[in-house]
């Protein structure tokens, strides 16, 4: 083993089995369970290929949820084997498989909190040790998740709700209120909103040129290939650190495809660097420009430029495979017609491939 635990615990070497598809707080209760019982402890993470979350980001989540607990490790190995806890040949068929990523480590305690458990451990010559099996303590369970990922939002763990979360991009035309809507939208649903990164760069452009000459205005600003680059970067880290923290909706002011358009109105044409890094969120929500007074806050290029904006943004967004729906009025009509759509993406839910169940609850 890898690593141990504090000495004199009662067990040497336990054994946790699940597919933590996906991983949830019931789940990290039985492994900490195990840790506080064992020297060592390992997780196998086995699902079927049949799945729709990948085993090495199961993986790689567990292990960052437990990284204070050394003495856990985890190991992922796929088990397509027919579910039938009746079979004992079936039974030989699944252990085969929790018995290889052992790596021939012999176990003294099994921990679960599903009824096979005492048969595992019997198979493993272990004792078994359950762990709030009638889900009292934490009640979860990756059925329920899978059936209802927003209603059991916060027994996930941080990457685990990035992974799931639905991002919903606001993007328009300069001073047609993206940003407006992003923080109205955050504050409807609770939760963080991702500000738009290009500004705050222009405003340190800005800024560096008043250091030298006074006088400056964003006209005198000058962009690179650069530049963009890393307005789509820094934009992106900020999406996926906020993914984090965020309810089951993110709402971001901007993103690459955004940013692309606004490459090209400062230099010509978008790189491909910039196009390549475009994402696909959920939903975008498009500010029109008609009927919304421009407000020159002194980082904006101007009135007339709004409408040939806007058609970009439609062309750009027609074609890119994710719903759009434009906002148009005032305030207000925009924002019920913006949480009406967010709404609706709610209500549609997720989609999870069915795992392999015994055949009696298959259909």
């Amino acid at each position: 083993m890898s690593g141990r635990g504090e000495p004199g615990r009662e067990f040497r070497h336990g054994l946790v089995v699940g597919k933590f598809y996906p991983p949830h707080a019931g789940h990290h209760a039985l492994i900490e369970a195990a840790a506080a019982r064992c020297a060592a402890v390992t997780v196998v993470v086995a699902p079927s290929r049949r799945e729709s979350i990948p085993l090495d980001l199961r993986v790689a989540w567990l292990r960052e949820a437990h990284a204070a607990t050394p003495w856990v490790r985890f190991v992922g190995r796929y088990d397509d084997h027919p579910v039938d806890y009746a079979d004992p040949a079936i039974w030989d068929l699944h252990c085969a498989v929790f018995a290889d990523a052992l790596g021939g480590e012999p176990v003294d305690a099994v921990f679960s909190s599903e009824a096979y458990g005492e048969e595992l451990a019997r198979r493993f010559d272990a004792v078994a040790v359950c762990v709030d099996l009638d889900r009292r303590a934490v009640p979860v369970s990756g059925t329920a998740v899978r059936a209802d990922p927003a209603a059991h939002w916060w027994r996930l763990s941080p990457p685990v709700r990035a992974w799931l979360v639905r991002r919903v991009v606001v993007v328009g035309a300069e001073s047609t209120g993206t940003t407006t809507m992003a923080a109205a939208l955050a504050a409807h649903y609770g939760t963080p909103w991702v500000p738009e990164y290009g500004r705050e760069l222009t405003e340190r452009k800005l800024a560096g040129l008043r250091r030298a000459r006074p006088g400056a205005t964003v006209f005198d600003v000058t962009w690179d290939r650069d530049d963009f680059l890393e307005v789509v970067r820094e934009q992106q880290a900020a999406e996926d650190a906020a993914a984090r923290a965020a309810g089951p909706l993110l709402f971001c002011d901007t993103d690459a495809r955004a940013t692309a358009i606004w490459e090209e109105r400062y230099l010509g044409s978008s790189s491909e660097a910039v196009r390549a890094a475009a994402r696909r969120p959920a939903l975008y929500l498009l500010t029109d420009h008609e009927g919304v007074p421009f407000a020159d806050d002194g980082l904006r290029d101007g009135e007339h430029l709004r409408a040939w904006m806007t058609g970009r943004f439609r062309e750009e967004l027609a074609g890119c495979g994710v719903p759009v729906v434009e906002l148009r009025g005032p305030h207000e009509e925009r924002l019920a017609t913006a949480v009406a759509a967010c709404d609706a993406l709610l209500a549609a839910g997720w989609s999870f491939a069915d795992p392999l169940l015994p055949e009696h609850l298959a259909s």
